[in-house]
């Protein structure tokens, strides 16, 4: 009884399938079941299974600046300029991390912090902070020598501004 259902069912799909496809030619990158006779020596028929083309959105292109495109040098004043900006910024950057490596510094207070409430009770608690503490100290120290590179490839502070 139960194949009874299953054979008309797989039956109808073998001959659905059978039929869903007839020949598929490649002409380059297109697929198509038709082809002209101009068309016949360039485009090759497809043996096998079934072919399934999705189409993507075209996308419009992407330009890319190169140094050999004309116009694409920046003149001496406006470099100046963006290099004394970046400069700031960088200069501002490092001031923030060397405040925040003051307070972490301050609260870490020499691998020794206060307690707070549950982790009287809970000293893995504080050993967690403890360790939190101190990495996140080394990272900071981390931070503040990189921007210290930067500023040193960013060459000594120009005064046109």
């Amino acid at each position: 009884m139960k194949y009874a259902l299953l054979i008309p069912l797989v039956a109808t799909f073998f001959v659905a399938n059978g039929h869903a496809q007839g020949r598929i030619y490649r002409c380059g990158n297109e697929y198509t079941n038709t082809i002209s006779e101009s068309q016949k020596s360039s485009c090759k028929l497809l043996d096998g299974g079934n072919v399934t083309v999705v189409q993507t959105p075209r996308l419009a292109p992407v330009r890319v600046a190169s140094a050999a495109q004309a116009g694409s040098r920046i003149d001496t004043a406006e470099q100046r300029s963006r290099d004394s900006d970046a400069r700031l910024i960088l200069e501002s950057e490092l001031r923030k991390a060397e405040v925040r490596r003051e307070e972490l510094l301050k609260e870490y207070n020499n691998g020794e912090p206060e307690k707070f409430g549950p982790e009287t009770r809970n000293h893995q608690k504080y050993l967690d902070r403890v360790a939190e503490l101190k990495a996140n100290i080394e990272r900071n120290d981390s931070d503040i020598a990189g921007i210290r590179r930067e500023l040193g490839r960013a060459g000594a502070p120009t005064a046109s501004k």
